[in-house]
């Protein structure tokens, strides 16, 4: 498995619309990047002065060459555009393989 986490750093400005994420963008998501192996996208919203972020989203693929694809998919920029609906905010995109 391999993973992707974005998050979206806090700020004393920033504004982040929790239900529009929750209930279009992860849907989407999946939508786009599940046929591609994506396995999961799960939201997490930790307390911004634990780690300073307002919002990390975890995207489980079944391999390196899963998460290649949806990045490199034509439709990615589709999810990439959605963005602005909830935030202003740049994500911060971290990838891994998960052990």
């Amino acid at each position: 498995m391999t993973k992707m986490f974005v998050t979206y750093p806090a700020s004393s400005d920033a504004k982040f619309d929790r239900d529009y994420y929750t209930a279009h963008h992860i849907p989407l998501v999946n939508r786009i990047w599940g046929p591609l192996g994506l396995i999961s996208a799960t939201a997490f919203f930790p307390s911004p002065t634990d780690n300073g972020n307002l919002a990390i989203c975890e995207c489980v693929f079944t391999g390196e060459s899963a998460l290649k694809a949806a990045l490199d998919s034509p439709d990615t920029p589709v999810v990439m555009d959605d963005v602005k609906n909830f935030t202003a905010i740049e994500p911060v995109i971290l990838k891994g393989v998960a052990l």
